[in-house]
């Protein structure tokens, strides 16, 4: 590496150079080529260290050794090339440039080495490279089965993207298993909701005053009546105070359909934004299919319409669930010591927001439950600190207008006495986070038995004390009678509408949508313009798009490729990890100084190995079989001079019995 700047080279050359070999020898899949010459001290390598920065244990390091011909007299590099001096996991390789004496050795030996190194490295690369595939997957849904140079590309796009709204469309609608949405309620959750809490909220709203409709049966029976004096209770009075009560039932029914539109145009907005790389194609599948959805409505609504004019017709007092007139007195007197049911059954659980004066505590969040006979409150959900007990007798709901800067929508609880309902308030505010919130816990009170406030009409007509109660204990027990009857079949109508409402609304407009969608919005689609102006996109978007099909694609064809490489190439074992621990060990003696085995005898086990590679030095070099990583001779014992000596001549040595030995 450079050291010191030379000419117009920048000062920080050095750093400049280490940055730029870090970018590269840094990386798990990079093999490390240190080059040293064999002329310098080995401690004194610049590549062996900074090698040994970024790879510790050598296990991708490469050791070359050049200039071996270049080596000072009487020394060689044969520890080194056995691996000895400084260990590397695969080993070093001796090169002689001058004579290119050991370059098809190396050439050779990295040419394997790096095979088997790319093997090993193959199969964390196909994860990663399979992990992005799938990533890109869901981006290049709808166009992975083209290829961009695809001259059929706008048919196929056009084609396949209105599949695929159909059939998004449908999943909002019926809900589905895969790719659910938890964190906001899809259009069916929502078209639910409006058939099961706002609808029957709605029809509850309407319910009939109590004083008022007993002076409507009141007028109505003396209207019959005329100048004669009445014996028995009529049936006219009846119908026309029921026909009265189920004309009210088109308000509710016919919001409960606007509102179910409402959601489906949402529904429809959202699955339209998959086609947002095509502007026109989106608004144009948009405005037909809303306004499909727009001419069923007028039908739905006709057919809703038609189903009260129905119940209008006929007054069925034949009627399984009718009560008749025989037992409309022992219902009065049911009603009167009727209690409510399963008082200990929960109907709602839930946070709410408490709004009180900043003086008195400001606003605090406490945990909710609603019961058939009261509302309670505690600190958390675990319901261990009950904060307050409130009985629902005589409690009635009312709507508050949200406050300028408050972002919850608030509804009161109030007592119809005019008593404190909770401390010294004569009405609660609880608030909750969206008006669904609200709509929900409203339904929830009615099945508890609190209705909402009527709305009172400004001007009132006068009415005298004896217009509204009669002294006449014959008409008042006439008038009881018939607001028993009206209660009874009122309930059967408003049961059968909630029943037959959900119905025609799936039928005639949700189901017809659906199929509208997948049979015939595409023929709408050709009919409502050119083709290629409707898959007309941005630059912007085109090229992205162009940009990610390319890369989908390059990477199945590099999983091929690597599945072709591990199933036609030839690996070798890497070389096992050096023992570097005879590093620690201190030197044997001098051979001169041991005894041989024929005059001591058999050495321990421990003094064996010095005399074993001893003998090995006897025995010509050509019959031995080197298995060092290097492919060179042998390595000396400790006390050995490094420099070769001749070979031993190839005979025995006799020793007599009778001589003495020279280590006696």
């Amino acid at each position: 590496m450079t050291k010191v700047a030379v000419g117009d080279q920048p000062v920080d050359i050095e750093h400049q150079i280490r940055d730029m070999l870090m970018q590269f020898i840094t990386k798990e899949s990079c093999l490390i080529l240190a080059v040293t010459p064999a002329n310098t001290d080995l401690a004194n390598s610049d590549a062996l260290k900074i090698s040994k920065e970024v790879d510790p244990q050598g296990l991708r390091t490469i050791g070359v050794i050049t200039k071996l011909d270049l080596m000072d007299e009487g020394t060689d590099a044969r520890d080194i090339l056995e691996n000895k001096l400084l260990p590397l996991r695969r080993g070093y390789i001796g090169v002689t440039h001058g004579e290119r004496m050991g370059t098809p050795h190396l050439q050779k030996s990295l040419n394997q080495q790096l095979t088997n190194h790319i093997r090993d490295t193959l199969p964390g690369l196909r994860s990663k490279l399979q992990s992005q595939l799938l990533s890109l997957e869901k981006e290049v849904e709808e166009f992975k089965n083209f290829r961009p140079d695809d001259p059929t590309r706008k048919t196929k796009a056009l084609l396949q993207m209105v599949q695929q709204f159909g059939v998004d469309f449908e999943k909002c609608i019926e809900g589905s298993g895969d790719q659910v949405d938890t964190s906001n309620l899809s259009g069916g959750a929502k078209i639910n909701r409006i058939f099961h809490e706002r609808f029957p909220f709605e029809l509850v709203k309407m319910e009939f005053d109590e004083k008022e409709l007993r002076k409507e049966i009141s007028y109505a029976i003396k209207n019959i009546h005329g100048v004669r004096t009445g014996l028995f209770t009529p049936d006219l009075a009846f119908e026309a105070i029921v026909k009265k009560q189920i004309i009210k039932l088109k308000e509710p029914c016919l919001k409960c359909i606007d509102l179910v539109i409402q959601e489906l145009i949402n529904t429809v907005r959202q699955c339209t934004n998959k086609l947002g790389s095509y502007p026109r194609l989106r608004e144009e599948t948009e405005r037909i299919v809303t306004t499909y959805i727009r001419e069923r409505d007028s039908k739905t609504k006709d057919q809703v319409l038609l189903l009260i004019d129905i119940e209008l017709s006929y007054i069925n007092t034949n009627h399984e669930d009718f009560i008749g007139f025989a037992n409309a007195q022992q219902r009065t007197a049911a009603n009167a010591t009727k209690k409510r049911v399963m008082p200990n059954q929960v109907i709602r659980r839930g946070w709410l927001t408490i709004n009180i004066s900043i003086m008195k505590g400001g606003s605090k969040d406490y945990w909710f439950v609603l019961t058939a006979e009261s509302l309670s409150w505690y600190k958390d959900e675990e319901e261990k600190e009950k904060k307050y007990m409130l009985p629902l007798d005589n409690l009635k709901l009312r709507d508050v207008e949200k406050g300028f800067m408050s972002s919850k929508h608030v509804f009161a609880i109030f007592n119809t006495e005019q008593r404190n309902v909770y401390k010294d308030l004569r009405q609660i505010e609880l608030a909750c986070d969206t008006q669904d919130d609200v709509d929900s816990w409203k339904a929830s009170f009615l099945r508890a038995g609190v209705y909402p406030e009527k709305d009172q009409p400004d001007n009132e007509d006068s009415i005298t004390p004896g217009d509204t109660v009669s002294m006449d204990p014959q008409l008042e027990r006439q008038v009881e009678t018939i607001r028993n009857l009206v209660d009874s079949y009122i309930g059967i109508v408003n049961k059968s509408i909630r029943d037959l409402m959900p119905k025609t609304i799936m039928h005639l407009m949700i189901n017809n949508a659906k199929d509208f969608i997948h049979s015939e919005l595409l023929a709408y689609l050709y009919s409502a313009g050119d083709q290629g102006s409707l898959m007309e996109e941005s630059a912007e978007q085109a090229q992205r798009r162009d940009e990610m099909l390319r890369m989908y694609h390059a990477l199945k064809e590099a999983l091929v490729i690597i599945g072709d490489i591990s199933a036609t190439t030839i690996s070798t074992p890497m070389p096992p990890p050096v023992d570097d621990t005879w590093l620690a060990k201190e030197p044997s003696p001098p051979p001169a100084s041991r005894p041989t085995a024929a005059a001591t005898g058999p050495l321990p086990a421990d003094r064996e190995a010095p005399l074993l590679e001893l003998s090995l030095l006897q025995t010509p070099l050509q019959h031995l079989e080197i298995h060092q990583p290097a492919r060179v001779p042998p390595a000396l014992p400790p006390g050995i001079p490094s420099r070769r000596p001749p070979a031993a001549p190839n005979r025995p040595t006799v020793i007599r019995p009778s001589e003495p030995s020279l280590l006696d």
